[in-house]
């Protein structure tokens, strides 16, 4: 019964066009581009304090990392949301015409996934017959669950784009923070901003779990080492090159 009743949800929402589908939300893409950003940044301020003593070559190292990040990420935003989008539009035709010229197959197609789903029998056809009487239902329940593939929206594209590139600016203003209130001192301001920075990894990595699944203490410890050990690969070549006479 419950499986029935599952069919029918599944059916009612297809035919109405509201049948929901996972998908990277902005949120989720708020939290790519921060967290880019911020370790991004984080490792060429390591990097250039550990080779120079003038606070003005980090702001404008950092600066500059900041504007080539967030128009970099934006841009592969967009045109891996387009890419997506016009592959699930490829698809969608080629099942379309399938369903046209090999009607037989594509049933058989969906009898198997509801056979690998556990229905036999009576069941079995009964299921297959309800989603190929609904040509909607069908070509959405192929793509969904033969080809795996989700929907893409028109706007999806730029969307995406200014928010990951929104976000990688947030990120990058993240560890420079710290040097406006330190008062010239290189040291003090390094080390504060890699404090800011552990936390505000850890902080992502907490809500990336509580919104999806996952120990929060966990995730948190786990992006913010990640992070920190990217950063501090900065601040080593930094050192390395910074000591080299010149």
């Amino acid at each position: 019964m419950a499986s029935k009743q599952k069919l029918d949800i599944l059916m009612r929402r297809a035919a109405a066009g509201t049948e929901r589908h996972a998908r990277p939300t902005l949120l989720s893409n708020f939290i790519l581009g921060c967290q880019d950003g911020l370790v991004n940044v984080l490792g060429i301020i390591l990097g250039v304090s550990a080779a120079t003593s003038e606070v003005r070559i980090i702001f404008v190292a950092a600066l500059a990392a900041l504007a080539a990040e967030s128009i970099s990420m934006g841009a592969v935003a967009y045109t891996s949301t387009i890419a997506r989008r016009n592959h699930y539009l490829r698809e969608l035709e080629r099942e379309k015409m399938e369903m046209r010229t090999v009607p037989k197959t594509e049933r058989r197609e969906v009898r198997d996934i509801f056979s690998r789903w556990g229905y036999r029998g009576r069941a079995l056809e009964d299921v297959t017959d309800r989603i190929v009487s609904n040509p909607k239902a069908w070509l959405e329940f192929m793509m969904a669950h033969e080809l795996d593939l989700e929907p893409v929206g028109r706007g999806t594209a730029w969307r995406s784009a200014w928010v990951v590139g929104a976000s990688a600016v947030v990120g990058s203003i993240v560890p420079l923070v710290p040097f406006f209130f330190t008062a010239g001192n290189i040291a003090l301001g390094t080390q504060v901003a890699v404090v800011v920075s552990g936390v505000a990894l850890f902080a992502i990595g907490v809500y990336e779990a509580k919104t999806t699944v996952g120990s929060l203490w966990k995730s948190g410890v786990q992006l913010a080492v990640i992070g920190l050990v990217a950063g501090f690969a900065g601040y080593i070549i930094g050192s390395l090159l910074g000591a080299a006479p010149v």
